[in-house]
């Protein structure tokens, strides 16, 4: 016997045909003398009837659920009172004539099979399902993610090719170098000492790509950074890489726009209007708290700075910004110190409120607040002020943490997908610690040419041609066009502090390249877990991996990361001096 079809591909058009089905029994059930077997693979299920009478009945009796086998029988119409609407294969059923047990299998340590009937899954702890993952991927949910993943992929090879690209692959061991994040180092067996490390990214490689005259790149690159964990991090993770030569930040912001709207036709079926709407880092830090902000309800931050300066609010007088958010119901106080709660976890030293109810304000700071805030901010019945005062920065943020949250307590944010670019990121930001000045993206940003003039003298207002790629409130990409003439790479690194031997010894071959020629190029990385999770409309990105780390960076499932014996260290020139 060999497979004839799928099992979820059985239509009304196969009846009176015979075929032969392999797959893993979803369930069985004894029904007044009949076999009754749901068969799954991963297109859907088939029902197959097994009857006293056939020469298999008794190897289907003692059938058990997850066993594999393979059924040859006769495609038949189910009977009107039968037919089952949830399931595309709902119409017909296989009278099975001949049954084989290919393997036995223990039951699975949580039930799998009420997706594929249409129902919804059993709850089960992710680290129980991390751990027998091979079994929660059999799961229908895991089944669609995975396949939404490659759905999106070959939308991406398709359209990039069509644009002119070339996948280039870059190396995995290579040098370690300053991304922002720590990196994961792999010892040298031939040079004892020396290592390797896995990249961040492929920023350099595609660089030098550009510079060879490849024009353009891109990569679905695998990635490796040494960081804490979130739901939308991993510690090796994979991104669609793209370089373009001869661009402006325009060019390729909008052949992105066109990609994204490719992708999420061939997936989803839906057009997207383009082109996205783009803010400033500094409005949209001003307007939603975040340089990431979810679009998809507004509840915007309001500027009341100037509206406290010289009043009696000792706190609000002086600060340098105070920030207010109108919100549409009046909370109680137990949800403002749940939400206050929020914003001190961020670093706000407080949240002030204040109610609006037959038109006047009370509770709270009511007493302090100019009589014009309620029509300047053109306040109605039922309503709450919260406030948050204190640094620019802080304040944004911690009251664009407590507007996330009201967007998701309050039911405000609508369904579907809202794009966005976020631009004129800043080129550097102060490092209180350090002392110094740093890269906001990278070291390889190419600072706005117009701004070129206060790089020594003011560097903290030099913009950068920097863009990131935001979707429903998550950073789905992020990029800039490069630096590529040698002597403004070199004033880069000193600025950041990093001297002319340094310079030579980290970068030299990145410095060497643009010695011989580079013309002006940029890109983007896409953090293409991310995105494929909002496809799937998954909080976690961990659910469109086949194979993830948990929150705490192990692989549950081989037991990685796992001791090696002295041998192996021994190889590489290393020994381990304590154990923690």
């Amino acid at each position: 016997m060999r497979r004839t079809l799928y099992c979820g591909h059985l239509r009304k058009e196969h009846a009176g045909q015979t075929v032969v089905l392999e797959g893993w029994v979803n369930r069985r059930r004894d029904l007044g003398g009949l076999i009754f077997i749901d068969l799954r693979d991963r297109e859907g299920l088939a029902q197959v009837v097994v009857s006293p009478e056939a020469s298999c009945f008794a190897e289907a009796d003692r059938l058990r659920s997850e066993w594999v086998v393979r059924v040859e029988g006769k495609v038949q119409l189910r009977p009107a009172d039968q037919v089952n609407p949830r399931l595309a294969t709902g119409a017909v059923e296989v009278i099975a004539e001949r049954l084989e047990v290919l393997a036995e299998a223990k039951t699975p340590p949580f039930p799998i099979d009420a997706g594929w009937r249409g129902e919804e899954d059993q709850q089960v702890s992710e680290e129980v399902r991390l751990k027998n993952r091979v079994v929660d991927l059999r799961r229908k949910r895991l089944h669609q993610n995975l396949r939404l993943r490659h759905q999106v992929i070959t939308a991406i090879y398709s359209f990039l090719d069509g644009e002119g690209f070339i996948s280039v692959e870059t190396p995995y061991l290579t040098r370690s170098t300053p991304e922002g994040a720590r990196d994961f180092l792999v010892p040298s067996r031939l040079e004892p000492g020396h290592f390797y490390a896995l990249p961040q990214s492929p920023q350099l490689f595609k660089q030098m790509l550009m510079v060879a005259g490849y024009d353009r790149y891109f990569q679905i690159a695998r990635c490796f950074r040494d960081e804490d964990l979130r739901a939308d991090r991993q510690p090796d993770f994979t991104q669609l890489d793209i370089e373009m030569s001869f661009v402006t930040q325009d060019d390729i912001i909008a052949l992105n726009e066109r990609l994204a709207a490719h992708i999420l036709r061939e997936t989803k079926g839906l057009e997207l209007t383009l082109p996205f709407p783009r803010l400033s880092y500094a409005e949209a830090m001003n307007r939603y708290g975040s340089d990431k902000p979810d679009l998809r309800f507004g509840l915007e931050l309001q500027e009341v700075t100037e509206v406290f300066k010289g009043g009696e609010f000792r706190a609000f007088a002086a600060a340098e910004t105070v920030k207010a958010l109108v919100v549409p119901s009046l909370l109680s106080r137990r949800e403002i110190e749940e939400l206050e709660a929020i914003a001190k976890s961020k670093g706000a030293a407080g949240l002030a409120w204040a109610r609006y109810e037959q038109a006047a304000l009370s509770g709270g700071i009511a007493r302090f607040i100019p009589p014009n805030l309620p029509q300047m901010l053109q306040l109605s019945e039922g309503q709450t002020l919260l406030f948050v005062a204190g640094p620019w920065r802080k304040t944004v943020e911690c009251l664009g943490a407590v507007r996330l949250e009201l967007g998701k307590r309050l039911g405000l944010i609508e369904p579907g997908y809202r794009f966005l670019w976020v631009v004129d990121f800043p080129l550097l930001e102060w490092d209180e610690e350090a002392s110094r000045w740093t890269y906001m993206h990278h070291p390889f940003t190419s600072p706005n040419l117009d701004d070129l003039h206060l790089l020594d003298t003011d560097p903290g207002k030099v913009r950068a041609y920097a863009y990131d790629f935001v979707l429903n409130g998550s950073e789905i990409g992020g990029g800039s066009i490069r630096i590529h003439r040698r002597e403004l790479q070199e004033r880069m690194f000193a600025l950041l502090g990093i001297s002319a031997e340094e310079a030579q010894q980290k970068f030299g071959f990145l410095l060497e390249a643009l010695s011989y020629g580079a013309p002006p190029h940029g890109g983007i990385a896409w953090g293409l877990d991310r995105f494929v999770a909002h496809l799937a409309g998954e909080e976690s990105i961990r659910e469109v991996i086949a194979f993830p780390k948990n929150k705490e960076g192990k692989e549950t499932l081989t037991g990685a990361p796992a001791p090696v014996d002295e041998v192996q260290l021994a190889a590489v020139g290393l020994a381990i001096r304590s154990k923690v």
